[in-house]
């Protein structure tokens, strides 16, 4: 029989960017129609590194979303070598901080103030493994030396291992994974490690950014591998295992940014997101597991309540819109213009 209408706890965003100004006033309200709560990320210029620029920044969020709206944005702090500790864990205990993103340095969009030497920072990491407070990793290495598309697999063999060795009670979210060695370490090394899964690693493959020519809009870090890695990503997302749960990576960039010399990495797919990880759920006959992807591991990952109200999708059909204004830009969504089957009711 087929399956027609779908129910879920309303879902939570365990990894957006909403970026500022005209950007953020844009994006905001898309993800507050739909998500509950959603993980900010902190690489704005300059970056976000204190407990007091979090709750600035949390409520330029707030002043923009929707009235009456009850969505609630998770801030993060960007982990530089110079970060103060005590200022992290004072802002974990009031709750202007919810997580600290690792970025190592040049890994991607404003990363450059990122950590270059994962040991200088061994005191954070270690003040937030006795707070139980978690850090969000980039994985990737930023050697030239490396290919970008071995990137996530040498970071975990070179740096999440080691310092999961010596900091076994830090709470760790590998963000956004891309190959099949992500998902066989999240899923076999213990309950302290958890993955989020964006909506486009899950359909794109490397060969995907060169169809018919450059696609701009399909480049993101980490980078789409081959056709392997993103079947098995798409395998752990839907196998039902708590330790992967839903984190968008929404990057929103104006389409002159994306489509030049040298094009900005990021999707933005907030708006057709649930939409399209229906889809998926649904062709890999996995339907009856969304709901703990998106709406029941996240929280429990992250030790907050899983929300209260419901949301219902319908097989329906949608179509995602051409274009999205941010003051005088544009920014053109993933599946821009295209009509998904799962239509938010």
């Amino acid at each position: 029989m087929t399956q027609d209408t779908i129910s879920l706890v309303r879902p939570d965003d365990w990894h957006i960017h909403f970026r500022d100004g005209d950007m953020l006033k844009a994006v905001v309200p898309t993800t507050a129609s739909v998500f509950r709560r959603a993980i900010v990320m902190p690489n704005l210029v300059p970056p976000v590194t204190t407990a007091a620029a979090a709750r600035a920044y949390r409520q330029r969020i707030l002043d923009v979303c929707p009235a009456g709206s009850d969505f609630q944005p998770l801030m993060t702090a960007y982990l530089t070598e110079t970060l103060d500790p005590d200022d992290l864990a004072a802002g974990y205990e009031a709750g202007d901080l919810t997580a600290v993103k690792l970025y190592p340095a040049g890994a991607t969009t404003n990363s450059d103030a990122g950590v270059r030497d994962i040991r200088r920072v061994d005191a954070t990491l270690k003040r937030m493994a006795e707070i139980g407070m978690p850090l969000l990793v980039h994985g990737e290495v930023t050697d030239p030396a490396i290919d970008i598309f071995d990137r996530e697999e040498v970071f975990i063999e070179t740096v999440l291992k080691p310092l999961m060795d010596r900091l076994p009670d830090l709470k760790i979210v590998l963000e956004h994974i891309t190959t099949r060695q992500a998902a066989d370490y999240v899923a076999s090394a213990g309950d302290h490690l958890a993955a989020t899964i964006t909506p486009h690693h899950l359909e794109i493959n490397r060969t995907d950014l060169f169809r018919g020519g450059i696609r701009p809009h399909l480049y993101c870090l980490p980078i789409a591998k081959r056709e392997e890695h993103r079947l098995a990503v798409r395998a752990a997302a839907v196998s039902g295992s708590p330790r992967f749960f839903l984190g968008t990576d929404s990057a929103p960039h104006a389409v002159h940014a994306k489509e030049a010399a040298c094009g900005c990495a990021g999707i933005y797919n907030a708006p057709g997101a649930l939409s399209v990880y229906a889809g998926i759920f649904e062709a890999d006959g996995a339907l009856d597991k969304l709901e703990a992807f998106a709406s029941l591991n996240g929280p429990r990952f992250y030790g907050l309540p899983v929300n209260e109200t419901t949301v219902t999708l319908r097989k329906t059909g949608w179509t995602v819109p051409e274009t999205v204004t941010a003051g005088k830009h544009v920014v053109m969504p993933y599946h821009a213009g295209e009509t998904l089957d799962w239509a938010l009711d």
